[in-house]
C-alpha cells in the first residue's frame, strides 16, 4: 500500500476536531486502534507481528532462504503515541515510513541477506506517565519493571492496571532484542536545520542530555481578598519567578529550559494557592552544560523561596544523557547520498538503543517550519516520499548480501 494511502488512514485517528491536534496516548482506545492498524499492515505484507506484553509490537521480514543461525538483523521503525493535544508526524511518519520502505525494496527486486523488522515502541512520548521512551528502556534493561509498576498517570492509574485494562498482561514478558543488530528510526526534524540547508533529508550526529524535574513549591493557602501581600506565602510568585529564571539561565547559556505543565492546589479563584507543582524540561548540548543550567535554576528558586516565606523540593523525574549515535555508521550511510550528519536536541527511542550498545542511526525528513508537539508539525508530502526512499536506501545498504555488519 501506498505511503499516501496509509497516511489518510492514520489522519482521523485520535485527532481533535477542535483543535486538529492528536492525542494518542499510550493504552487508550486511540492507541489501540494504532496497534491494530499496525498488525493489519503487515499482516498485508505477510509479516507476522509479535506483542510484548507491554503494547511494543515487532514484525520481521525474513530473508527468503531463512534466518543464519545467530544473525542479528537491521531493525526500523519509531512510535505511535503522541503528546497532549500533539502533532501527526511525530513517531508515525517513521512506522508508515518503515512499512513503505519494505514495499519499496520489495519493487525493487531486492533480497535481504539479514532480516529486516518494523518496530513500535510504546510510551515513547512520556505524556501519560512522564517516563519518556518507556516502552524501550523496558525492553533494554534501562528501567526495570519494579520500578516502572509503580508509575501513575495525571488521573492515579497506575501503570499496571492501565496496560491490564488495555487487554496486555505484562507477565508476558517484553520483547528480545537479542537477534537485533543495527536500529535505524526515521523522523520528522524537529527544527530548522535540514530547511537551512535547503535538503529534504539528513541523519543525526547526537542526541542533547535532557530531562524532566518536578518542582514542588508549597505556600499557604488563603483568602485572595482579606489577605495583605505583605502577609502571603504564596508559591505561585516563587514558581512564576522561577519560570522567568529558567528562561533566563538557558537564553544565557544557549541551552533549553521548558516549565510546560503545572498543577496547583486548591485551584480556586479566590484562594492564594497552597501548593504549586511544575515540571523543567531542561536541554543542553553537554552533560556537564545541563548540570549547570539545572543547578542555577535550582538555586535562584530556592533563594526566591526563601524571600517568599516558601519551601521548595526538586525531584529527577527522568533524566537522559548526552547520546553520540555510532560515528562509523553515519559515515557509511551519509556516504550513500551525501546527507548532512546534524545534531538534535529531542529524545528518542534511538537513544536508548544506542545507549543499550546497538549500532543505532536517524534518518530525519525536513520539517517547513520546524514546529513540533504542536497540530502545527508538518512535513510535505514529497519530503516524505524521499524520506521513505532514503529509508529504503539505508536498509538495502545494512541487509544486503555481503555488507559488513
Amino acid at each position: 500500500m501506498a505511503f499516501e494511502e496509509m497516511w489518510r488512514d492514520l489522519a482521523p485517528v485520535g485527532r481533535s476536531a477542535s483543535s486538529g491536534g492528536y492525542f494518542r496516548q499510550p493504552w487508550t482506545s486511540a492507541e489501540s486502534e494504532l496497534r491494530s492498524w499496525f498488525a493489519e499492515e503487515c499482516a498485508a505484507r505477510g509479516l507476522a507481528v509479535e506483542t510484548d506484553g507491554i503494547g511494543n509490537q515487532v514484525a520481521w521480514w525474513e530473508p527468503s532462504a531463512g534466518a543464519r543461525p545467530g544473525d542479528q538483523g537491521v531493525l526500523t521503525g519509531s512510535h505511535l503515541d503522541s503528546v497532549l493535544d500533539g502533532g501527526a508526524y511525530d513517531g508515525p511518519l517513521g512506522v508508515a515510513s518503515a512499512l513503505a520502505a519494505v514495499d519499496t525494496l520489495r519493487a525493487r527486486g531486492f533480497e535481504p541477506d539479514r532480516p529486516i523488522g518494523i518496530g513500535v515502541f510504546v510510551e515513547e512520548e512520556g505524556s501519560r506517565f512522564g517516563r519518556a521512551c518507556l516502552g524501550s528502556r523496558l525492553v533494554t534493561g534501562a528501567t526495570t519493571w519494579e520500578q516502572a509498576k509503580e508509575l501513575r498517570d495525571r488521573d492515579g492509574v497506575f501503570l499496571a492496571d492501565a496496560i491490564n485494562a488495555a487487554g496486555l498482561d505484562p507477565a508476558q514478558g517484553l520483547l528480545d532484542f537479542d537477534r537485533v543488530g543495527t536500529f535505524v528510526e526515521l523522523h520528522v526534524e524537529q527544527g530548522r536545520d535540514l530547511v537551512d540547508r535547503d535538503v529534504a533529508v539528513g541523519l543525526a550526529s547526537e542526541i542533547w542530555p535532557h530531562g524532566r524535574w518536578r518542582f514542588d513549591f508549597a505556600g499557604q493557602a488563603n483568602h485572595a481578598g482579606s489577605t495583605r501581600m505583605e502577609d502571603r506565602r504564596d508559591p505561585m510568585l516563587t514558581y512564576a519567578m522561577t519560570a522567568l529564571a529558567a528562561n533566563k539561565q538557558a537564553r544565557i547559556a544557549g541551552q533549553r529550559a521548558t516549565f510546560g505543565r503545572i498543577t496547583v492546589e486548591p485551584n480556586g479563584t479566590n484562594a492564594v494557592p497552597s501548593l504549586v507543582t511544575a515540571w523543567l524540561d531542561a536541554r543542553a548540548s553537554s552533560d556537564e552544560a545541563l548540570v549547570t543550567l539545572v543547578e542555577a535554576v535550582e538555586r535562584q528558586a530556592h533563594d526566591r523561596a526563601d524571600r517568599d516565606g516558601t519551601s521548595l523540593d526538586v525531584t529527577a523525574e527522568s533524566v537522559s544523557g548526552s547520546v553520540a549515535f555510532d560515528a562509523d555508521l553515519a559515515a557509511r550511510l551519509a556516504g550513500l547520498a551525501g546527507w548532512p550528519v546534524i545534531p538534535t536536541q529531542a529524545g528518542h527511542d534511538a537513544g536508548i538503543l544506542s545507549d543499550a550498545g546497538i549500532p543505532t542511526a536517524m534518518v530525519f525528513v525536513r520539517n517547513p517550519t520546524g514546529v513540533s508537539h504542536s497540530p502545527d508539525e508538518h512535513a510535505e508530502t514529497a519530503d516524505c516520499l524521499a524520506g521513505v526512499e532514503a529509508l529504503a536506501d539505508v536498509l538495502a545498504e545494512l541487509a544486503r548480501p555481503g555488507a559488513p555488519a
